[in-house]
């Protein structure tokens, strides 16, 4: 199988660099026509130039392929609808999102301040949220889409001194549940990334070694297929050093307690029980847990 996205349009956040760059190159080389959005600002999101978005553009176009460079904050709502706006009427449709954009602005959470916390959820989800809104009607007038969030380990897992960045990246991961429900009967697929790569964001972390197992190139295959004609939905790719996995959340079986039993301590007691994830479960939206308690319960009651 040859995944050719010839005569598809590309929105890809963040791309002046790092993943969102990889991403690019490796969508026009098949084919794309490719939105490269960066504003060329730093780590933590001061500053911004032109030149980012500009020089991955002109790799594309000297490699024989077709893109458009847009510096646009991602959390301006007009800006992006203007940047959508634009490759509508140039290309005619877009086909594919990938929120990629990013900062970083990590400290224990003793020690961060709230306004860096609002900016990093600014970025990151409100960015994904708005870029994803601006794109929504055209995916659904044309029944087709494809959207990629960035997540991260830090969201789905945590790490120390990442609160903002985690929250951030965690609540990516709802909205994508949210919108691949809504999407299913429109043709539209919303998946994550959640990638460990060598970018600006961990070259000051990492060995050299490491960091070259690590090349974004590593990881854009894995991109690529979550936004092609065949990728999955609803689902949260793991990528790093050529290595690919699946994360998901799951519940246990559940116990039920009866009313006249109910209480903490009995929670305790059969802690070893609910917490057993033998023969767990996927649970498709929320609504299939209601049911599914309430099943287990009616179940269980004595028989009259």
């Amino acid at each position: 199988m040859s995944l050719d996205f010839s005569g598809k349009v590309a929105i890809i956040t963040g791309a002046g660099g790092g993943l969102g760059r990889s991403h690019a190159l490796a969508l026009a080389a098949r084919g794309a026509r490719v939105v490269v959005n960066d504003m060329g600002g730093s780590v933590n999101g001061s500053g911004g130039a032109d030149t980012a978005a500009a020089k991955v553009v002109a790799e594309i176009v000297e490699l024989g392929g077709e893109a458009i460079a847009d510096h646009c904050d991602i959390t301006d709502v007009d800006a992006v609808a203007a940047m959508v706006a634009t490759a509508v009427d140039k290309w005619g449709r877009v086909d594919i999102l990938i929120n990629n954009a990013g900062i970083l602005r990590d400290k224990s959470f003793i020690k961060a301040e709230l306004d860096d916390f609002r900016k990093v959820i600014d970025v990151h989800l409100m960015g994904s949220v708005i870029c994803s809104k601006a794109v929504w009607p055209h995916m659904v007038e044309q029944n087709y889409g494809r959207i990629l969030m960035t997540t991260s380990a830090s969201g789905i897992y945590g790490n120390f001194g990442q609160a903002n960045y985690g929250a951030a990246k965690s609540g990516v991961v709802g909205l994508m549940n949210v919108l691949a429900i809504e999407g299913e009967r429109k043709g539209i697929r919303v998946n994550s990334l959640a990638p460990t790569a060598a970018t600006r964001m961990t070259e000051d972390l990492l060995d050299e070694k490491t960091l070259a197992l690590l090349a974004p190139e590593s990881i854009s295959p894995g991109a690529l297929f979550m936004v092609s004609d065949d990728a999955p939905t609803k689902t949260i790719l793991s990528a790093g050093a050529g290595v690919f996995a699946i994360a998901r959340m799951e519940e246990s079986q559940g116990v039920y307690i009866p009313e006249g039993a109910l209480s903490p301590e009995v929670v305790a007691e059969r802690w070893s029980e609910i917490s057993d994830m033998t023969n767990s479960v996927q649970v498709p939206a929320a609504f299939d847990q209601t049911r599914r308690f309430v099943e287990k319960a009616v179940a269980e009651q004595p028989t009259t």
